[in-house]
């Protein structure tokens, strides 16, 4: 059997904030608790809320944790580039595949369209789109593509998929009523994440994905798309997210204790305290935490952060 291979995937759109740690500790751990690697992927694709700034700050920061490793950005490796910006042809070639089997149509929706479309809404507040767009002949997509450059979607099936998570269990969906047809590109040009993200971990040999519950609902389009492209899926660990006292997700945005903040003070033991596996706060390295690590002891739930854990 052959070792784990774990993922590091990062958007440089901000410093490093504690949940990203949370994670990526998580990642970092269980791949090397079996004896595997971790590749480190910039997921720049948006390169207008990313930067290189960003990027090189991150990477520091992973290393200053201990949180190395084998195979990516600054290291390299046999699957390079390992900035999304820079693997475009790469999201163009599924594209064109899914295509070939007739799965792809454009989409000329707006934004402001879809908000006031009376579609279906998902309990996580997405929209679910309501296929406006999904059956126009050839001669109105050529009208309108004269008036707008189009998206793209996939058009998804009349299917359930059963997500069986290495953490959460077992997430059951429906495509067409909890999902409905999802974008593969935006108007713009920009691939979305569904996409990038399937072809990128299956290029890199990435065996398991350890990623944050609010990416749950996303993983059946994701197991969808390596079926289609005859791509074979990771293994999935979702993991509680970390949140404020008031019951807010941190952010990037809202520099919830990111590393600017935290430099200075012990980080790991924390957040591992915080995953139920060390006993205590205090400082402590992560290889230190390779013998205690265990999924079973990692909660489900979302974990309130104490104030008085990571004071400001």
């Amino acid at each position: 059997m052959n070792a784990a291979t774990g993922r590091f995937a990062p958007s440089p759109s901000g410093r490093v904030h504690i949940g990203n740690l949370f994670t990526s500790m998580l990642a970092w751990l269980s791949a090397k608790k079996q004896g595997g690697r971790v590749v480190l992927r910039i997921e720049d694709l948006d390169t207008r809320r990313c930067t290189p700034e960003y990027a090189r700050q991150l990477q520091d920061d992973f290393q200053w944790l201990g949180l190395t490793w084998d195979e990516g950005a600054s290291v390299g490796g046999v699957h390079a580039p390992y900035e999304q910006s820079k693997r475009t042809a790469l999201y163009r070639d599924a594209l064109e595949r899914l295509r070939a089997l007739g799965l792809v149509y454009p989409c000329f929706c707006t934004r402001a369209e879809l908000h006031a479309a009376a579609a279906p809404h998902r309990s996580d507040g997405q929209t679910v789109y309501p296929g406006t767009c999904r059956n126009l002949t050839a001669a109105e997509v050529a009208q309108r593509t004269g008036k707008r450059p189009p998206a793209y979607r996939l058009r998804v099936p009349d299917e359930t998929i059963t997500v069986r998570d290495g953490h959460m269990g077992t997430y059951t969906e429906s495509l067409r009523r909890d999902c409905g047809d999802f974008l593969l590109r935006r108007s713009d040009g920009l691939y979305a994440y569904q996409l990038a993200v399937v072809v990128d971990d299956a290029d890199m040999g990435v065996t398991e994905v350890v990623r944050g519950s609010d990416l749950l609902s996303s993983t059946p389009r994701q197991l969808l798309l390596y079926r289609l492209l005859g791509l074979t899926p990771p293994t999935f660990y979702h993991v509680p997210l970390l949140l404020a006292q008031d019951g807010r997700r941190l952010s990037k945005r809202d520099r919830d204790l990111n590393l600017s903040v935290l430099r200075a003070r012990s980080v790991l033991g924390k957040l591992a305290f915080l995953a139920g596996f060390h006993p205590t706060a205090e400082p402590v390295r992560v290889a230190e935490l390779l013998s205690a690590f265990d999924w079973r002891a990692v909660p489900v739930q979302d974990i309130i952060v104490p104030e008085d854990l990571f004071p400001v």
